[in-house]
């Protein structure tokens, strides 16, 4: 297969470049070219700038095709379909399980409803993200029709994560003693492997299927202290996890779900997504990766959670 992909060199793109090359598909990145240049050096990269509206340097080759891992706004996917729209089998494009209303029963699938779209803004924050997302999936269908396909990650997990919402607590895992948690100990939680997003998605691609799709796991359900002493294990040490108060921590706590609807986010269904061939990688795999990648790269500053320093001050209270 010839697939473009846009993006590639963050995170789950770099997964799902990894991934198609596997399949021994010829691989093309459209890029800005400003993150991760070091990245896949062998491979073709057309530059160009989606916020510009530029993507001159895609001519007009053809491929089988297209992933759209970086469109965050409508505007993105209706030029990107303008440009491409003729010179490409199939446009996936990566969505997210923020697209839908909040409240969803445990067990939600793919039909579950979506939040209202948003055209009126491209800033994209806490409240925008989602219905942004809705905008881009309907103008995708709009145009592409049965050879669009749209696949919704949840919280994804995995080695060059740059997100932290994993990563920090693997890490704060990995350190063992009194955990600092601001939330309910039983509250469930989903994080997917970036390695089984990605083999979802060239599985689609291989084999041209149409369609929404759930891209969240672990295949066995866990709790947010499950998940801790999970990572835990897998780093050889012991945790003891304290409940603490949500307002002695930051906002938006990394995984953490104070409000229950909310907490709904976490219990959707893959079923869809393994049926069409995700695989699910043990939560003890990724959290042993993740600790070790996040090592070999010297365990640089995280942009969530506590500090040791502030959680010491949390659990001297506790």
């Amino acid at each position: 297969m010839r697939i473009l992909i846009l993006g590639g060199t963050s995170f789950v793109g770099r997964a799902i470049v990894d991934e198609a090359r596997e399949t021994g598909a010829d691989v093309t990145l459209f890029c800005r070219g400003r993150t991760g240049p070091e990245v896949f050096p062998d491979l073709p990269r057309r530059i160009g700038d989606r916020d510009a509206g530029d993507y001159a340097a895609l001519g007009d080759d053809v491929w089988d095709a297209v992933v759209d891992v970086s469109g965050y706004v409508p505007r993105h996917v209706r030029q990107a379909s303008d440009a491409i729209g003729e010179q490409v089998g199939r446009y996936l494009f990566i969505s997210s399980n923020a697209v839908y209303r909040p409240g969803c029963g445990p067990g939600s699938d793919e039909d579950a409803p979506r939040l209202p779209a948003e055209r009126d803004t491209e800033q994209i924050g806490a409240d925008t993200y989602g219905p942004l997302k809705v905008a881009c999936e309907d103008d995708l269908l709009a145009r592409f029709g049965q050879r669009a396909t749209i696949v919704r990650p949840g919280v994804v997990a995995g080695p060059y994560d740059n997100q932290d919402l994993f990563t920090y607590w693997v890490r704060r895992a990995s350190r063992g003693g009194r955990v600092a948690l601001p939330g309910r100990p039983e509250q469930p939680v989903q994080v997917v492997d970036s390695r089984d997003l990605a083999r979802l998605v060239v599985r689609l691609l291989a084999d041209d299927r149409p369609g929404a799709f759930n891209a969240v796991g672990p295949a066995e359900p866990v709790t947010l202290a499950g998940l801790v002493e999970t990572c835990a294990a897998a780093a050889g040490t012991h945790v003891e996890i304290v409940p603490v108060p949500p307002e002695s921590a930051p906002p938006r706590f990394p995984l953490v779900r104070t409000d229950p609807v909310w907490a709904l986010t976490f219990q959707r269904s893959a079923a869809r997504a393994h049926a069409a061939g995700m695989p699910a990688t043990p939560l003890a795999v990724t959290a042993a990766d993740v600790l070790a990648w996040d090592r070999e790269r010297g365990l640089p500053p995280l942009s969530v959670g506590l500090s040791p320093e502030e959680e010491d001050r949390i659990l001297a209270g506790a």
